[in-house]
């Protein structure tokens, strides 16, 4: 009887462990496995102009909430929605269209773009968003940070795909994606979750020398862990390595870190969990400027430079920075802002706006 018993255990056992070996290796092969470090491909529709030295270009960073709108508050907040309806997705996506256009930026770098993904019915928002601009964006990259065939979590059970994308009126030459420090998790989860990232583009500068537009959204929900801490030291190095090459750079993106200085003093308790007093982005307001910088996020109205408007119904304005433009020692910064009063309603982020002017002699 013993001897029995000990069969059908074993038996059990193997039928467990090749059950799943099997799903081990479903998981890896429907899920997305960057390397450290890989160029991406650069799509331009027609022949773009070079940028010139001395030229003064505008960039704008947003992140656009995969087009979702403000209606929705989603289950990865605490919320109970799990995706936004068909009409909101194309509302923001021409709401987008229409801020980018009456900025008339040169350089866009956009943020949660889905492509492929359940919740946004499958649709290449790139390709939607381009029919919406005019054409003279006529270079783009990307780069994914989530992709997976299938999720299985109760309120995704589906595909998922979201991208870093770069749109430039100017030619992009060559485009690198680095992957940043994962939270740490178990094996299994850390293949369904994302996997954060930051998008060089090079833009060459007539006469000699490139432009290096740097696109990134750092972790969120990563508290209790050194993962922005990892992170940030990651993004430092890009930085770093750039401006050692005297390499003009700019750096966008949703930086899910509040700034040096008074930031922390202003959210409400429940707010107050999600960060700690003293940020992990303070190594880079230590060695670089951004947009907003640390004069504007401390003034007496550091409500204007807010960035970030939660879809929890409680909060019902902006209450944050947390988005930025990094930019290089060598860039002159010019006219800047983050556009406040007509973007609530289209993300839960507000874009960020800067122009700035190149060096005038091209490095050779």
């Amino acid at each position: 009887m013993i001897k029995i018993v000990f069969k059908y255990a074993l038996y059990i056992l193997m039928v467990g462990a090749l059950v799943c070996g099997i799903f081990f290796v479903w998981t890896w092969l429907i899920t997305f496995h960057p390397d450290q470090t890989q160029k991406e491909p650069v799509h331009c529709n027609k022949p773009a102009p070079l940028l010139q030295p001395g030229q003064e270009i505008k960039v704008l960073s947003w992140n656009v909430q995969y087009m979702a709108g403000k209606g929705y508050y989603f289950f990865y907040e605490g919320g109970a929605d799990k995706r936004p309806s068909a009409a909101a997705i194309r509302q923001t996506l021409h709401s987008v269209a229409d801020i980018i256009e009456s900025e008339d930026p040169d350089i866009i770098l956009l943020q949660e773009v889905d492509t492929g993904a359940r919740r946004t019915d499958y649709r290449n928002q790139v390709h939607d968003l381009l029919e919406l601009l005019p054409s003279k964006y006529s270079c783009r990259s990307s780069a994914w940070y989530w992709k997976a065939d299938f999720v299985p979590h109760p309120a995704i059970m589906g595909a998922v795909g979201m991208r870093l994308v770069t749109f430039s009126k100017y030619r992009i030459a060559d485009a690198i994606r680095y992957q940043l420090p994962l939270i740490p998790e178990s094996l299994l989860q850390q293949q369904y979750d994302l996997k954060r990232a930051v998008l060089e583009t090079r833009l060459p500068i007539d006469g000699g020398g490139t432009f290096a537009a740097l696109n990134t959204h750092l972790s969120a929900f990563a508290q209790g862990t050194c993962t922005m801490e990892k992170q940030v030291s990651a993004v430092k190095q890009i930085f770093d390595r750039l401006s050692e090459n005297h390499t003009p750079w700019i750096a966008g993106g949703d930086y899910n870190l509040l700034p040096p200085g008074r930031a922390y003093e202003h959210l409400s308790q429940k707010e107050k969990q999600k960060y700690h007093r003293q940020t992990e982005i303070k190594p880079l307001f230590d060695t670089y400027k951004a947009v907003p910088g640390l004069e504007a996020v401390n003034s007496e109205n550091p409500v204007a430079w807010y960035t970030h408007f939660p879809n929890d119904p409680a909060i019902d304005q902006p209450n944050k920075t947390i988005d930025y433009i990094f930019y290089a020692d060598n860039l002159t910064l010019g006219t800047h802002k983050v556009r406040q009063e007509d973007t609530w309603s289209i993300s839960d982020h507000l874009p960020v706006i800067a122009e700035f002017q190149l060096p005038e002699t091209p490095r050779k």
